[in-house]
């Protein structure tokens, strides 16, 4: 996997300066966490990498735009869908039933369950395993374990640890707990 390079990345909305002159590089492979208070550009920096917004200075290498995939803050499921579609949506190469089946098993969910009968947990269990599906060489989730209990993030973690198979893994949160589950360290603080 390639280092990802961020060099002078600077971002604004208007008057608010959310990135300023951003350098920073993730080596490849690894799980990385991304932290800091509410705000400062964290989310911003994802949408960089995932391609949705351009920086309005700097450069990012290292990145294959065609081999990307994300938990966003909001889980982003077609809500009428089988938690299955959902996940095959973004894994044509997951053609087998079986093995689609084992996956939801591991993240305790029923992969034929319409999306909207899900709770909140449920279907972010199904967007992490969208994410870990799809074919990626780097995968951004924002607040992973968003609406899962100290049992069902241990689950989620271990499930990610398992099918992570050395792609990067780039991690906001707000919690080293979260990232210790991941087998990950803080690699960036934001300010």
């Amino acid at each position: 996997m390639n280092d990802i390079v961020l060099c002078e990345l600077s971002k604004s909305f208007g008057e608010k300066r959310v990135l300023d002159g951003l350098s920073h590089t993730f080596p490849g492979g690894g799980v990385h966490g991304v932290m800091g208070p509410s705000g400062c550009g964290k989310t911003t920096l994802l949408h960089i990498l995932l391609g949705l917004l351009p920086p309005d200075s700097g450069t990012v290498s290292g990145v294959n735009p065609g081999a990307l995939s994300a938990v966003f803050q909001e889980d982003r499921l077609c809500e009428r869908a089988r938690a299955g579609v959902n996940i095959r949506m973004a894994a044509p190469r997951l053609r087998s039933q079986d093995a689609l089946r084992a996956l939801a098993v591991e993240m305790e969910i029923d992969d034929k369950t319409p999306v909207h009968e899900l709770s909140g947990g449920m279907k972010r269990r199904v967007a992490l395993l969208r994410a870990l599906a799809a074919p990626s060489e780097l995968i951004v989730m924002d607040e992973p374990f968003t609406g899962l209990d100290a049992g069902m993030k241990q689950t989620a973690a271990a499930c990610i640890r398992r099918h992570l198979n050395g792609r990067t893994l780039i991690v906001v949160t707000h919690s080293k707990d979260d990232l210790a589950l991941l087998g990950g360290d803080v690699s960036l603080v934001m300010s």
